[in-house]
């Protein structure tokens, strides 16, 4: 008997500093999509790596009630699910198999920001087990996470970017003194300190004199093993979103407005006096280049599916210059993903549908590809 829907299984949640936003977008991203074509099946992934099944009210995942739910119903012995403290690839391979006790699925969306999420290794898995999944592969998704890394390949690619410095976490005290000499010499004050693999600008600092230097380093090292130190750029913010696969587009681009000093995490999804501009007023020579900028980023980086590529303005220059790309970008109800595609004529809930489409077309390349060898 053929199948009507689509089933589709939501991650969320996660071990990264991001979990909370992850369930907020999850959230989003469960009442927009299409119930007419898609059946869904939720599993929640707690802090500390469980993973949970979720079968109660949508509204409780944004407020994290979803996992007291879900343990009260793990309590119920008439109740198959699972939940794995610290599980084996086999076993979670095992736990999304369509052969199993669960409803099966067919495609997986993991709505997960950050590591242990959009880096790579949740990717990994699910390629492991041979299940479509949305967005971009393993080897993207580790690279778009990385900044260190991500930055040489557009570098490679010849697109614009902002002065840095590495610096691992066991230098700080150590070298701390040569730190601030590199950062004086080749960067100037003031700087930018954050994590090379996280998000949400979890871990950011802006550091306006030397001898606040060691602070952001250690706070940006609670995050990340390795940090970098970013030159300032003085500009507006603009973001432009990607969406497609071997033949990517690109949106309108947007300005953010950011109602603190610079787009912190409390800026982003807290304090909601952030503003946003879409379009951005902004010259349409220099719109076309941002958007040239964004697909040729997401085509050097051999992204999937979606990306979120941000950029600076800076003022009295008009120099573009590429700040990072999001291989997961927010889903809230106030990011600027959907927000840019709906402003470019793709509903969220077309947005949604689109993207699981890209995610069967990529999966049917690569298993040709497999095949042919």
């Amino acid at each position: 008997m053929k199948q009507d829907k689509i089933r589709v299984t939501v991650l969320f949640g996660g071990q990264s500093s991001e979990h909370e936003v992850s369930r907020l977008s999850a959230q989003c991203v469960l009442e927009n999509i299409d119930r007419q074509r898609f059946d869904i099946q939720m599993i929640g992934i707690t802090k500390k790596g469980e993973w949970l099944r979720f079968d109660g009210d949508i509204s409780l995942i944004g407020t994290g009630e979803w996992e007291e739910f879900a343990r009260r119903k793990l309590a119920d012995s008439s109740y198959k699910g699972f939940n794995y403290e610290a599980p084996s690839c086999k076993d979670l391979v095992s736990f999304i198999d369509s052969e199993n006790q669960l409803c099966g699925v067919d495609v997986v969306f993991p709505v997960l920001h950050g590591p242990n999420g959009e880096d790579g290794s949740v990717q990994g898995l699910l390629q492991l087990a041979g299940v479509p999944y949305v967005g971009c592969d393993i080897l993207s998704s580790a690279a778009g996470m990385d900044k260190e890394f991500s930055k040489l390949v557009f570098n490679n690619a010849g697109i614009p970017q902002a002065e840095y410095i590495k610096v691992m976490r066991y230098d700080i005290k150590n070298l701390l003194n040569f730190i601030i000499e590199q950062v004086t010499e080749k960067i100037g004050w003031p700087c930018f300190v954050k994590p090379a693999n996280a998000g949400s600008s979890v871990g950011v600092s802006k550091v306006k004199k030397p001898e606040d230097l060691e602070k952001a380093l250690d706070n940006a090292a609670l995050y990340d093993t390795k940090i970098l130190i970013e030159e300032y750029i003085d500009g507006r913010e603009l973001e432009c979103a990607v969406l497609g696969n071997d033949n990517p587009k690109a949106s309108t681009v947007g300005e953010i407005v950011p109602s603190n000093e610079f787009y912190d995490y409390n800026a982003k999804y807290l304090d909601g006096k952030s503003i946003t501009i879409i379009p951005a007023d902004i010259e349409p020579r220099i719109m076309e280049r941002i958007r040239e900028y964004a697909v040729r980023a997401f085509k050097a980086l051999g992204c999937s599916g979606l990306s979120r590529v941000d950029f600076f303005l800076e003022k009295g220059t008009d120099r573009i210059i590429l700040n990072e790309i999001n291989t997961m970008p927010g889903f809230t109800d106030i990011s600027m993903y959907s927000k840019l595609w709906e402003a470019s004529g793709i509903s969220y809930k077309e947005l949604i549908t689109e993207l699981i489409e890209l995610a069967f077309e990529r999966y049917e390349k690569t298993a040709r590809s497999y095949e042919r060898k």
